[in-house]
């Protein structure tokens, strides 16, 4: 099979998805050329390595493209570039793409506008995965609670963002086939854009994420970017209601931090006398260290649509804790691979409190969790499930 891979991704677990699945394609003897334009991130895990090639198309910046995306965009002040130049390159590579003979092509999200405008100008039988449509009500919701953020930002971003729903809008409303990563996104998309899509579960590299031979420490871990929408208040304010005596170390690893969150977060934690530790942009071996020394991994982001988190830490054997809401209830098992809380503090705070008392349950989780990854969320199980959508696609055309 040859396939055309676009994204314009950012760091993330979108970026770790896209590099596992395209290794799966690799090593089955697929041809998979990627094509991206200069603002994608390809410094974290470069596709480079699992892809026949990479080509890079360069994001333009002329008067034109900002002055025209002031007025029909968003300013180039607000995204750092202009959407229009921005939207003239994707559409160059959809016309490289449509040149040649590929038997279907696969798309990730747009960092800037979420749908790419890429979709517009394919003419190949299109699979575009979808992990979220827009999240901004929770988002706003978090943010209009932290009262540091300047209010005159805040009033900027929002109409920044009323313009970027559009946008997304009208992108979408090219794709024909799209998948998701969870039966929650599944119902968000057909609740926001009224549109069918399919669930293609996601897997991690568990030749990484793995259990190694070093002994517990006394912290959680949160992983996620710092931003509000990922939770880590939540987090602190519960720690805080567990005993000093036997209350742990937190230790968030971000990919990315809002400055004005991280400070708050700081603040938050001292106030409430929470040990708190914010790592940024660490590489994998000590991520996979961290995952494996905690005793366990806290997670509670708003509506998070499924998450990798999760399964990266019961790949290493650490249980999870979760709010359950959103795709953690889908990946974790209650009282089999962790357990799912209430968004409450208090009863977050005793379902911490009860896996941090309980050495032996800990350990069943372990290897409870352990198993669960083994039997279903593997990236060779992961790229079957996309292999078996790419190819129900193909043939839809026959």
């Amino acid at each position: 099979m040859k396939i055309a891979v676009f994204h314009n991704l950012p760091s993330g677990g979108a970026k770790r998805a896209l590099h596992g699945y395209l290794d799966y394609l690799n090593q089955h003897n697929h041809t998979v050329d990627v094509f991206v334009p200069s603002t994608a991130n390809e410094e974290f895990l470069p596709l480079k390595d699992v892809a026949n090639s990479l080509t890079v198309f360069p994001v333009g910046k002329t008067w034109k493209g900002s002055l025209y995306s002031t007025f029909k965009y968003v300013p180039p002040l607000i995204k750092t570039i202009s959407l229009r130049d921005l939207e003239i390159t994707q559409k160059e590579i959809a016309q490289t793409i449509n040149s040649r003979d590929y038997d279907v092509v696969f798309s990730e999200q747009d960092q800037y506008t979420m749908t790419p405008f890429f979709l517009k100008y394919i003419k190949h039988p299109l699979v575009y995965y979808c992990p979220q449509p827009p999240r901004n009500e929770a988002i706003l919701q978090t943010i209009e609670n932290d009262t540091n953020i300047n209010p005159l930002k805040k009033f900027i971003f929002n109409q920044a963002d009323n313009r970027d729903l559009k946008i997304d809008a009208e992108n979408i409303s090219y794709a024909r086939n799209i998948l998701t990563n969870s039966y929650f996104t599944r119902e968000s998309i057909l609740r926001v854009y009224g549109l069918n899509s399919y669930v293609s579960y996601l897997g991690i590299d568990t030749d990484l994420f793995k259990p190694l031979e070093v002994p517990e420490e006394d912290f959680v871990l949160s992983v996620g970017s710092c931003r509000p929408s990922k939770g880590y208040d939540f987090i602190i304010r519960s720690l805080s209601l567990i005993d000093a005596e036997i209350r742990p170390k937190l230790v968030i690893v971000s990919n990315f931090s809002l400055p004005e969150w991280k400070e708050y977060l700081k603040k938050l934690a001292s106030q409430l006398d929470v040990d708190l530790e914010i790592l940024d942009l660490i590489d994998d071996e000590k991520l996979v260290l961290l995952y494996n020394q905690a005793k366990l991994v806290l997670y509670a982001p708003y509506m998070e649509p499924f998450g990798l988190v999760p399964l990266e830490a019961m790949g290493c054997g650490t249980p999870v804790v979760g709010v359950k809401e959103g795709g953690i209830r889908e990946s974790v098992i209650h009282k089999k691979t962790g357990l799912h809380s209430e968004r409450d503090e208090g009863l977050f705070a005793e379902a911490t409190t009860e896996l941090l008392s309980k050495d032996l349950k800990r350990y069943n989780l372990s290897k409870n969790s352990l198993k669960y990854i083994e039997d279903y969320w593997t990236l060779e199980h992961a790229g079957e499930r996309l292999l078996w959508h790419l190819n129900r696609v193909i043939h839809a055309r026959d």
